[in-house]
């Protein structure tokens, strides 16, 4: 063992590749092995008669994903879910991270930060029926919304409630790295909030305010347990990938829709990185 360790401090690049082969197995067979078989299942078909699957080379499920109108609408309506959930994260995401990193004592951030934390401690499926307790007729919030299904509105409310601390923490660690001295600069040179914030802060903003976007765009753009609890009738791609992997009993759509989400968000993604936001991940 000791001539082990020996041969390994000679060689740190060995032992670089030692500590790291665990994990990069992890994610080559877990991760990229599973997006590979996705994506080779959803070239597959089912039989109409049989029900079995047939491994055989078609575009037919993509075929129908992009003639079928139902489907274009479906995709349609999650990216306008995922960005409305994504913009009110940011218009609320901003000034409490500002509050936090700016204004707030020292001993407050820390607090601060606890609070933002403490809901995603809670299981995912008590805040969303929790919300459905809310909205529901003579519940605290009914008079926003008419249930027992509450369609996009609500579904949007939601998934902003569920996602906005991942859009809080890098905002506020980027506004925490921004020097208070740059800050009291601008003023002294006579620039108004409006300016300091343009010139000065917006510029490290936006790179933040990208990295957030990343976790709350995909997370809303893939999910379907929320628009089930209280989305009513309300269809968005996770429900449609849920669906045929159940009741239609067809993984092969189901894998040609759950490719859909994943392309938009390597669109997405290529269109975030020169934006530095992935630094700030």
């Amino acid at each position: 063992m000791v001539g082990l360790g020996s041969y390994l401090h000679r060689h740190p690049r060995l032992r670089l590749a030692g500590l790291l082969s665990a994990p990069l197995l992890w994610l080559v067979v877990a991760y990229l092995g599973a997006l590979a078989v996705l994506l080779v299942s959803a070239f597959w078909t089912v039989n109409g008669f049989t029900g079995e699957v047939v491994r055989q080379f078609s575009l037919g499920n993509f075929r129908t994903i992009l003639t079928e109108e139902v489907y274009r609408n479906v995709a349609l309506r999650s990216v306008g879910v995922a960005a409305a959930v994504t913009v009110i994260c940011v218009v609320v995401a901003v000034p409490m991270a500002f509050f936090m990193a700016k204004v707030a004592s020292a001993r407050s951030r820390h607090w601060l930060v606890i609070a933002i934390l403490t809901p995603l401690w809670a299981s995912y499926l008590v805040k969303a029926y929790a919300w459905r307790i809310l909205l529901a007729n003579n519940g605290p919030m009914d008079t926003l919304f008419d249930g027992p299904g509450y369609g996009l509105p609500a579904t949007v409310l939601v998934l902003a409630y569920m996602w906005l601390p991942y859009m809080i923490l890098p905002v506020y660690a980027g506004l925490e790295r921004l020097p208070d001295s740059l800050l009291e600069a601008s003023a002294d040179l006579g620039a108004r909030a409006g300016r300091t914030f343009r010139s000065v802060v917006l510029p490290t903003l936006v790179p933040s305010v990208f990295a957030g976007s990343i976790f709350t765009f995909s997370l809303s753009l893939g999910d379907y347990i929320t628009v089930q609890i209280v989305g009513g009738k309300t269809q968005l791609i996770g429900n449609l990938v849920y669906a045929n992997i159940g009741a239609a009993n067809n993984l092969p759509f189901a894998a040609a829709i759950a490719t859909v989400p994943v392309l938009i968000m390597v669109i997405y993604l290529l269109a975030v990185r020169r934006s530095g936001a992935l630094e700030e991940l």
